[in-house]
């Protein structure tokens, strides 16, 4: 039996998935694209997850799409490709946009073309000393995809997004950490163990404050001013009216920690 190309499990509130081609670096086929998206919604739905950690399994994160060809694979040809891309690559990435709780990505290797499109999605991006970050698409004369040309600019500055995008050179996560594109590097052994601390921390918080925070900032970019301030008094309105803002105002008066999680489960 074929192991599973991603692996779902929980760890108290935290749903960790790990994309997992070991063999071949995680590198993404239609299969382990669209298991990522159901992993997400499965632990977030069935599974009660209230923050997902998406990492990969052995020494990458991604090594980008699988060109090689085979069963279910990224096939070379123009017509495939643009199919490929819109029937399983982007309503991946929105449902990892979409994503109900936060989404923390824990870049433990090399995170290539596609799969650092994807470490980019995090909410809380995390990476091993070891991890680098390569647009690789030029290399065989592409675009970039999978959102990326929307994400780099946004991230590290219109400059960098072309530096990475032409010259396909290596990005050091370290560098990355400079140039505010990750936002925590450390050793490798300690890659899980520090961005499980990080999850713990969103998932015992206001998961559903946290969820509006995601939407605030994903709609950002497309929104204008009056926009914005129209979707933060949407957003804080249904915030004050929720159970953890109640939790949050009693906790204060009674200058104790709040309990969010408690809070959530007894309003259900």
């Amino acid at each position: 039996m074929k192991p599973e190309v991603v692996t779902a499990e929980m760890d108290g509130a935290v749903g960790i998935l790990r994309i997992n081609r070991p063999d071949v670096l995680n590198a993404l086929n239609p299969a382990t694209v669209t298991a990522i998206g159901a992993g997400v919604l499965d632990l977030t739905g069935r599974q009660g997850a209230r923050c997902i950690v998406l990492t990969g399994t052995g020494r990458a994160f991604s090594s980008g799409a699988d060109l090689s060809g085979g069963d279910d694979g990224n096939a070379a040809t123009p017509n495939r490709a643009e199919a490929v891309l819109q029937k399983y690559y982007h309503p991946m990435l929105r449902t990892l946009r979409d994503c109900p709780v936060p989404l923390v990505t824990a870049v433990n290797g090399p995170a290539v073309g596609a799969g650092m499109s994807i470490a980019l999605m995090g909410d809380i991006i995390t990476a091993s000393r070891q991890a680098y970050f390569l647009q690789a698409f030029a290399r065989i004369g592409l675009v970039p995809d999978s959102g990326s040309s929307w994400l780099l600019p946004r991230l590290v500055g219109m400059a960098r997004a072309r530096e990475l995008s032409m010259l396909a050179e290596k990005l050091p996560a370290e560098t990355a950490l400079d140039w505010g594109m990750v936002n925590r590097v450390f050793d490798a052994d300690q890659l899980m163990p520090e961005t499980m601390k990080i999850a713990q921390t969103l998932a015992d918080g206001p998961v559903g404050g946290l969820s509006r925070i995601r939407k605030l900032y994903w709609d950002a970019d497309r929104n204008s001013f009056e926009d914005q301030l129209n979707l933060e008094d949407e957003l804080q309105l249904a915030a004050s009216l929720g159970p953890e803002f109640a939790e949050g105002v009693r906790a204060f008066t009674e200058k104790r920690a709040p309990d969010f999680r408690k809070a959530a489960a007894q309003a259900k």
